[in-house]
């Protein structure tokens, strides 16, 4: 029996059902769990996240490949796609003064209803939500396109769908949706101070390259440095986009 996460549920006041639709798995394999199977790392990640304790706090027994050891870095996580859906969430919904998205599509994101719906709420609640997207017609969009070996008009066209499903947005005082020009080194996703920064590499789709979860603890550290950055891309940008339809 595993003891330790059964006491973190409790505390979290999360049944084993909760767990299973937060993770979309079946609630025989959170029982499973319980019982003592070790699951995925991936699925490891997103309960420890969900519950808000360490990793090594649930399975002690097993080493943990995405934990850092300082408060700065909270956690590397080796591709964008091993990043449970529930840490996105759980960044989103943590943010009370402001949500920062710089990327050049974040159609994984966009994507997911769940997290628009989420954005909105935040932005009407009275957090500053701002999303920077790359322009469409932008070289560096076109470029970035061949470097994944998708294509400049793919790159394009993911851009303009994600303008389309991030309109919700457009329409909330809080929110502001700009598009820039800039070459992107990475994506840069925060939630007060906390960030999420996916490395961009060539050749390398972004969901494959590997993605660090940073806390702001000091002024001279790195996550002031992904902070600047954005607030350098966001004065940049294009004006204010109370209305972008393709």
């Amino acid at each position: 029996m595993n003891e330790n996460l059964r006491h973190a549920m409790a505390a979290a006041r999360l049944q084993a059902t909760d767990l299973a639709t937060a993770l979309a798995v079946d609630p025989k394999t959170v029982h499973r769990w319980l019982k003592g199977r070790i699951p995925y790392p991936r699925h490891r990640w997103a309960v420890a996240d969900l519950l808000q304790v360490e990793e090594a706090d649930l399975w002690p027994e097993v080493t943990p490949r995405h934990r850092a050891f300082n408060d700065e870095v909270q956690a590397i996580y080796p591709h964008r796609w091993t990043v449970p859906r529930a840490t996105w969430r759980h960044l989103f919904q943590s943010a009370t003064r402001e949500i920062g998205i710089l990327t050049y599509s974040g159609l994984f994101l966009a994507e997911d209803t769940g997290i628009i719906r989420l954005l909105v709420n935040q932005a009407r609640a009275g957090v500053r939500v701002r999303v920077l997207l790359g322009d469409p017609d932008a070289p560096a969009v076109a470029t970035r396109g061949i470097d994944e070996a998708i294509g400049s008009t793919v790159m394009a066209a993911r851009v303009r769908n994600a303008l389309a499903l991030y309109q919700p947005l457009a329409v909330i005082e809080n929110a502001e949706i700009r598009l820039h020009q800039t070459v992107l080194y990475n994506s840069i996703y925060r939630a007060d101070a906390e960030l999420l920064v996916n490395s961009h590499a060539y050749g390398t789709p972004a969901a494959q390259a590997p993605v660090i979860h940073l806390r702001a603890v000091e002024p001279e550290a790195a996550a002031a440095t992904y902070l600047a950055s954005f607030e350098r891309v966001w004065a940049n940008a294009g004006g204010s986009m109370s209305c972008y339809a393709y």
